[in-house]
């Protein structure tokens, strides 16, 4: 009787186990994507957005939901086919602004009360409360010598009904990122409650605020008794040769006289400003800094502005990482801050006396993090490889961490995914490299599996312990891959020395990183399959692809999507020049022989590997013409390749369906090419 019941017993257990599956692209479509949130003044509740995507509509929609802060009563406050967003508690607690349909709208905590408080014909975005909830901060994208909304009307009318749609350019970052940029120019705008109408604050202003590239999403502010605003500013003549963002402070008082208004410029870098925050008491402006003029990925500082007599201070001058996202304490003697820290997004705070830095949150990638009121509990997003983005809360007093949200646990609780695990292996010079290795589903040690070698992009980022919607590698893992991801020079969050000795280098030191990870994976790691190893990049890890090809003939297959071919066609179509001159040198005219060192297309008889070619139409960081130059040059060689165009995607594959073929692409490539 005992063995049956033993028997019984664990059939259930034994089922249950096998119910589990690898990920596909439709559990990563279904994952529900918490955007940003709020916490109340009182602390007792949490607003966030939600995105679902529908594979079939080929689009997402955004909702606003309230969840209590110990993680009961989950409930939708804005739930409709509208998209809305961007939630923000008023200052008293009453009601919630939210972003819907390009306006600015708030309503009651319940979801009664739907108000439309902006109606402004270019639309609000982006918008920040004053403390005492009498304003309201938001850009909007107008023609910058328009003091009307019905001039910006017009301009847009006649351009939209001309016959000519030719463009005439008289001035570089005539394009950026994505969008051609056109005559308009982003201004700060300040809406009153009491006369319910609003004021363009950068009024005439041919410079964008925020600025168009390198800023934060942090980067307009209002003083702590609303009379002044801190905002960020480049005023380069050309923009596409400048990192240089500025801290401006304004004086509403003349605003609203409609006085001429003019901007204090309040920092001293050549480099990268941004981000900045004033002190709950006044005292300061912190903001976070770069000291190199054309880097943008310097190390960031926390810099102290002295409000009383103008000096600045660099408090994280001792610390090695970088800065990234920071909020002051309620006292204003602490800062809380994220930064890269190896393959985590770790959350600390710094003394601003003292400049102690404390780790608060090290492992997992950390993000937008929010202080309660009462100072006692720190709240922010966590994900990791086998989560998505959650809403967690710190306790600053017994320092237990409890997860808030749980939007995908039914979903991720059907899915066998394993976490991360990383080595360290000797790349050039005898540096410590360290990888990620992500294991595939129901991995058995005794057996062997193929390995899939993924390269980052940037290149000044990192491989981190996060879940990644494009470059997810649990999805890599899925068909049994044995994923290794190495973060070689280039890669940030092991300090700036690191970071710095890939410029002028990309296919010196990093190659030699990356191979010398290959080596040690498939040398210590006795279920990887050294017959079948595969590996793929986007951006700058599409350039080392190309470049690894021309270099190596380790690997089965290869995958470049929106890669780097040809060092000096790319630096006259892409659109931020300061990058390339700071990473090769100059301008190719000033560094011919840098541009031909590190350019895979000067290298390209030497490939024999079987490559997939993948871009998007719409990519102006790394233009199309890169990947047309690419094929036909494979194709030339009669090196066996293939070419998946987006016409409607950028440095990014972002709709559903198109998401979906190209993981079915890269896919059928690798096994394609699968020796069994």
């Amino acid at each position: 009787m005992k063995k049956i019941f033993a028997i019984l017993f664990l059939i259930p257990l034994f089922l249950f186990a096998q119910e589990k599956r690898a990920i596909t692209y439709d559990d990563l479509w279904g994952m529900q994507r918490i955007g940003t949130f709020d916490v109340s003044p009182d602390g007792g509740t949490i607003a966030f957005s939600v995105s679902n995507y529908s594979m079939d509509l080929n689009k997402g929609n955004s909702d606003v939901y309230l969840i209590n802060s110990d993680g009961s009563n989950l409930r939708p406050l804005k739930e409709s086919e509208k998209s809305e967003s961007s939630p923000k508690f008023s200052p008293d607690g009453k009601t919630v602004a939210y972003s819907l349909g390009g306006q600015i709208w708030t309503c009651n905590i319940d979801g009664s009360g739907d108000k439309q408080l902006t109606n402004i014909y270019t639309g609000a975005s982006g918008f920040e409360w004053s403390n005492d909830g009498d304003k309201i901060l938001f850009v909007s994208s107008v023609y910058p010598d328009c003091v009307s909304e019905e001039c910006n009307k017009t301009r847009d009318d006649q351009k939209e009904s001309s016959k000519v749609k030719a463009s005439i350019f008289t001035e570089l970052m005539y394009r950026h990122w994505d969008e051609w940029r056109g005559d308009k120019r982003s201004h700060l705008f300040l809406f009153e409650f009491k006369n319910n109408d609003f004021t363009d604050i950068t009024l005439m202003s041919k410079f964008d605020v925020p600025p168009i590239a390198l800023g934060s999403g942090n980067d307009y502010n209002f003083s702590p008794d609303g009379q002044e605003v801190a905002f960020t500013m480049n005023e380069s003549e050309v923009l596409a040769t400048s990192t240089n963002n500025d801290i401006f402070i304004i004086d509403l008082t003349d605003v609203k006289k409609g006085l001429p208004t003019s901007y204090n410029k309040i920092s001293v870098s050549k480099g990268n400003d941004n981000q900045p925050v004033y002190s709950p008491d006044g005292n300061y402006i912190a903001f976070v800094s770069m000291e190199r003029a054309g880097f943008e990925a310097d190390k960031q500082n926390i810099i102290l502005y002295n409000r009383a007599d103008g000096s600045v201070k660099n408090i994280t001058n001792n610390f090695n990482l970088s800065v990234g996202e920071f909020i002051w304490s309620n006292d204003s003697k602490e800062i809380y801050f994220v930064s890269s820290n190896t393959v985590n997004e770790s959350i600390f705070n710094i003394d601003i006396e003292t400049s102690k830095v404390s780790t608060l949150v090290e492992e997992h990638g950390n993000s937008s993090i929010a202080l309660s009121q009462d100072g006692k509990a720190l709240f922010f997003k966590q994900q990791r490889t086998n989560m998505p983005h959650e809403i967690f809360k710190l306790d600053l007093e017994t320092n237990d961490i409890t997860q808030i949200t749980k939007l995908n646990e039914k979903r991720l609780a059907g899915l066998e995914m394993n976490s991360i695990e990383t080595f360290w292996s000797k790349g050039a010079g005898g540096a410590n490299v360290q990888s990620i290795i992500v294991k595939p589903p129901f991995f058995d040690p005794n057996k062997k599996y193929p390995m899939m070698f993924l390269i980052h992009g940037g290149p000044q980022g990192h491989w981190m312990d996060d879940f990644h919607f494009r470059w997810n590698m649990q999805m890599f893992a899925a068909p049994g891959y044995v994923v290794v991801a190495p973060n070689p020079r280039g890669s940030v969050g092991y300090g700036q020395k690191f970071t710095d000795e890939i410029s002028g280098d990309w296919g010196g030191k990093p190659y030699e990183d990356l191979m010398s990870a290959y080596d040690y994976a498939v040398a210590n790691f006795p279920f990887i399959d050294k017959n079948n190893t595969f590996a793929a990049g986007a951006s700058y890890g599409g350039y080392m692809i190309n470049w690894l090809a021309t270099q190596t003939d380790r690997f089965n297959a290869l995958v470049c999507h929106d890669g780097v071919f040809n060092l000096e066609s790319m630096y006259g179509t892409t659109e931020e020049l300061w990058f390339p001159e700071w990473e090769n040198g100059g301008t190719p005219w000033q560094n011919r022989e840098l541009y031909k060192k590190w350019s895979p297309h000067q290298f390209v008889q030497n490939i024999k590997t079987p490559i997939l070619v993948i871009h998007g139409a719409q990519d102006f960081r790394v233009p199309e013409e890169q990947a047309f130059q690419l094929f036909t040059s494979l194709q030339r060689l009669g090196v066996e390749s293939k070419f998946l165009y987006f016409p409607d995607e950028t440095h990014f594959v972002t709709k559903p369906q198109n998401s979906r073929l190209w993981w079915q692409t890269v896919y059928d490539w690798f096994d394609k090419h699968y020796k069994r």
